[in-house]
């Protein structure tokens, strides 16, 4: 119910309504079920969370695409995650520091290991923050208590 919560906390501002998480993968992307039986990815290394399917059927054809698979899976990074940060405790996923969105690189100087529902509060909250910025513009962030 933590990971739900922190989900409407975070990113109801897209308008989603999540009721339930049915799938996640190792760097924390999300498919979740929303109160009108939609699914949704929310994927913290794009600062995302999108409709991917109207109905279950639909859900179980994009889940073929071999194109969203791999974005899905992230396989080749997480097998270089293990190698160098070992293996996932519970609740805990592999995380880009700097999301490639902000420029960070797809490398494994730039993965650490975070707590899963920290991650999904982090990424709303900083999503929230870029939503209206154009392509390219320049960020600065600055971390507060």
């Amino acid at each position: 119910m933590e990971m739900i919560q922190a989900i409407r906390e975070s990113w109801g501002w897209v308008g989603i309504d999540p009721i339930e998480v049915v799938g996640l993968t190792a760097f924390g992307n999300l498919m979740i079920k929303d109160g009108q039986a939609r699914y949704w990815r929310l994927c913290p290394e794009a600062l995302s969370c999108e409709i991917i399917a109207q109905t279950r059927e639909a859900l179980d054809d994009v889940s073929k695409d071999q194109a969203f698979l791999h974005g899905w899976y992230l396989q080749p990074m997480v097998e270089q995650a293990e190698k160098v940060l070992g293996r996932l405790a519970p609740g805990k996923v592999y995380h880009f520091v700097i999301s490639p969105v902000l420029g960070g690189e797809y490398d494994m100087s730039n993965v650490r290991c975070i707590d899963h529902v920290e991650q999904i509060r982090f990424c709303g909250d900083l999503a929230l923050e870029i939503k209206e910025l154009p392509d390219g513009a320049k960020v600065r962030l600055k971390v507060v208590d």
